[in-house]
């Protein structure tokens, strides 16, 4: 269990730097708004689905 908490983990990090650099570069970039807002909003909602989870799992462990 503790294995699949570091990898809930694990994946929260690397998914949390790539929306740190990747959503102010597409906000910088003129027009890359538009073409990936979807992909943008659908990342955030693995994020926020990854925390949920982690949590959830997490508390089984406590």
């Amino acid at each position: 269990m503790v294995f699949i908490i570091q990898l809930l983990v694990l994946l929260l990090i690397i998914l949390s730097i790539i929306l740190v650099i990747g959503i102010p570069v597409t906000l910088a970039s003129p027009g890359q708004w538009e073409k990936s807002k979807n992909l943008i909003y659908t990342s955030i909602g693995i994020w926020v689905g990854l925390i949920i989870i982690t949590g959830i799992a997490n508390s089984f462990l406590a």
